[in-house]
């Protein structure tokens, strides 16, 4: 019992030759440009489903949640480093293995031992002129080579795969929102492949009308033939817009597809206008300090640092002496039936320290490893930081703008139908030349155009901004 209790002192005793972590102070300012000054919390706590209430844009994330290939690589790489933790960790405890055996050998008579025939008990061994045959039975159970971790090196290790599997979760996490963000772009850029598409179907339709009715001019002599040229090549400019529209929607639903990993079904509910798309733009930011708690690449970052330090620590305690048990007991006997018998007890207990010397130089280059890591790992997290901060103030520019650029542009396609419709009652009562209407007319055109632009946009900067700030998080890294 005494050993017992010393072998227990001796695995829960063990020191760490980690060095003491300080993370790093946020290398950003302490609030985001273009941030009221009482920014309220941040919008990272906003339900997916809440911040995009289309019904059919949920119901692709949910697809592309269940199906997209990059995001299973992901939950596999979380299985795979939670193994690698469990290999860690196993390597700290005592490996007892049961085993059994029988062994069938033959001594010749010139090197057998006296009285070895009488010793047999069960009659099993037997002699002949030139030696001695026998056969003997073994059962025990052995503890193989079990390291008492003195110095902390194990620990270290199995601390650093902890540390790395939550760091491999907070991936997936990471994975997860970049995943229902660009489904959303995704499927921004399908509507406006499709929007702009119909609206040029639409500006195709009417100057084909014109062009018919230009062309009957031109038969009476009323209109040169400059003006019909004119028409017509504002036909066939409109013609190549319609073959670039309809390929960017096959290309746009061929990159949707992609991003849901599975067919799009058929049945999904009717998509909404970008105009009335109910994504909500006027999202709040919070203070960069919520980032840390919010954005699963940050924590991602701070993991892998505290992994690193962890390694310093196993590197360091590598120089230290290291001291390992290794033990037997069972039963031996020249017949099965009295192998549990009598005083057939075997055992053994080997403890062995082995002290490093030299390896050349190998020790110091894995420690001065380690330490140069641990330097990459603070940069890392550094950047990181800085890369979510860039993120979120650029949302907020968007946040900023996009609503006063949009009321100018909305202004400014009003007033290019307004000169159409005058250019157009000009040109009939022939105030005004066939070359007015049409620059009218393409004005419209490219301002409506732009519209549909500016309008996809803005929904896509909220998106932005949504995802910089950690929204669509499901929860916490699990626990040890």
């Amino acid at each position: 019992m005494r050993r017992i209790a010393m072998l227990a002192l001796l695995m829960t005793g063990a020191c760490s030759m980690n060095p003491r972590l300080d993370i790093p102070k946020p290398p950003v300012a302490a609030s985001y440009p273009d941030a009221a000054a009482a920014e309220p919390a941040s919008a990272a706590a906003i339900d997916w489903r809440t911040m995009f209430g289309d019904p059919r844009l949920q119901a692709l994330i949910d697809l592309a949640l269940a199906n997209n290939r990059d995001l299973r690589v992901s939950t596999l790489n979380v299985e795979a480093a939670r193994a690698q933790f469990r290999v860690a960790r196993g390597a700290m405890l005592p490996q007892v293995d049961a085993n059994g055996s029988y062994t069938r050998q033959r001594i010749p008579t010139s090197t057998a031992a006296a009285g070895i025939g009488g010793a047999t008990g069960g009659g099993t061994g037997t002699a002949m002129p030139s030696g001695f045959e026998f056969g003997q039975y073994s059962a025990n159970a052995a503890l193989t080579s079990f390291e008492i971790d003195l110095f902390g090196r194990l620990r270290s290790q199995s601390q650093a795969a902890f540390e790395r599997y939550l760091a491999s979760d907070e991936g997936r996490r990471a994975a997860r929102i970049a995943l229902i963000g660009s489904v959303v772009d995704a499927y921004l850029a399908e509507r406006l492949a499709a929007e702009q598409l119909a609206l040029t179907e639409r500006t195709m339709a009417d100057w084909n009308m014109s062009l018919d009715i230009t062309r009957r001019q031109h038969e009476a002599k009323q209109v040169s033939g400059l003006e019909l040229a004119q028409a017509e090549g504002q036909v066939q400019q409109a013609a190549a817009d319609l073959a670039a529209g309809q390929r960017a929607l096959a290309q746009a639903g061929n990159a949707l597809q992609l991003l849901v990993g599975a067919p799009i079904p058929a049945d999904l509910p009717a998509p909404i206008p970008l105009a009335d798309q109910p994504i909500m733009t006027q999202l709040p930011a919070g203070l960069p300090s919520d980032l840390i708690a919010n954005r699963p690449d940050i924590r991602q970052a701070e993991r892998e640092l505290v992994a690193a330090n962890a390694d310093v620590g196993a590197a360091r305690a590598a120089f230290f002496p290291r001291l390992s048990l290794t033990g037997l007991f069972g039963f031996t006997s020249l017949a099965f039936d009295n192998l549990f018998k009598g005083d057939n007890r075997t055992w053994s207990f080997t403890p062995q320290i082995s002290q490093p010397i030299f390896h050349g130089g190998s020790l110091r280059g894995e420690l001065r490893l380690a330490k140069v890591q641990k330097s990459i790992a603070i940069a890392n997290y550094e950047k990181a930081i800085q890369t979510g901060f860039r993120e979120v103030a650029d949302g907020l520019a968007g946040r900023a703008t996009y609503k006063r650029q949009l009321d100018a542009q909305r202004k400014a396609v009003d007033a290019a139908e307004r000169r159409t419709r005058l250019s157009d009652m000009r040109y009939r009562v022939g105030f005004d030349s066939r070359l007015e209407l049409l620059d009218a007319q393409r004005s419209q055109y490219a301002a409506q155009q732009a519209m549909l632009e500016l309008r996809r946009q803005e929904l896509s900067s909220a998106t932005g901004l949504y995802r910089a700030l950690g929204g669509g998080d499901e929860g916490r890294a699990p626990s040890k």
